[in-house]
């Protein structure tokens, strides 16, 4: 079992890592392993909503990372998204990795455990947690649960460990994330690995 930590932070080493790398340390505890994937500080593209990726299976922008990244979702049983908090909102180049990973590599995604962690200075962690969220909400994945929401405080990596609460709050995600797979694991087989599919309908407005 694997668990794909990534971190949407222009800053490798920062709060945001720092967050993940706590998820990780006690996903790692309890016999998962997992993987740090940082989305850098090289330009991406915004989605253009043209199509490509429901023929070709992937974007049709090839010089970024989010077909190295849909590639690395394959392979992993379950994500954490975490993300600085700039202007109340996760970072603008990380929504636009996210928008064009789950409309094109989607499928790697689906009914497999997520959560999402944001990191602040000193506000706008609830808003920035609630957009990440829609991301797991849309695409059937199982959003990982944890004792309060899911933010850490500081302005350095340093101060994120003197966040007590915010750490206890990140190794109960990696604690929950783990049984999760684990019973995930078991399941498989059996009637219980997926859940029964309903069509979705697509409609516009409605008079």
């Amino acid at each position: 079992m694997k668990v794909l930590l990534i971190n949407g932070s222009t800053h490798e080493h920062g709060c945001t890592n720092a967050a993940l790398k706590v998820v990780g340390d006690e996903l790692n505890a309890q016999g998962v392993d997992t993987q740090i994937f940082w989305v850098g500080t090289g330009a991406v593209h915004s989605c253009l909503g043209c199509g490509h990726c429901r023929t070709a299976g992937k974007c049709v922008y090839d010089d970024d990372i989010v077909n190295q990244l849909g590639q690395l979702c394959k392979e992993a049983d379950g994500f954490v998204f975490g993300s600085p908090v700039h202007y109340a909102s996760p970072a603008g180049a990380f929504v636009a990795v996210l928008d064009r990973l789950f409309y094109s590599h989607g499928k790697y995604l689906k009914y497999k455990p997520a959560a999402s962690i944001v990191s602040a200075r000193r506000a706008g962690t609830t808003a920035s947690y609630d957009v990440l969220n829609k991301y797991i909400g849309i695409s059937s994945m199982i959003q990982v649960p944890s004792t309060y929401w899911n933010g850490v405080h500081g302005s350095r990596a340093e101060d994120v460990l003197k966040d007590e609460e915010g750490v206890t709050i990140m190794r109960a995600i990696g604690s929950n994330m783990a049984w999760l797979l684990k019973l995930l694991d078991s399941a498989k087989g059996t009637e219980l690995e997926r859940p029964v599919i309903i069509k979705k309908a697509m409609t516009n407005f409605i008079r």
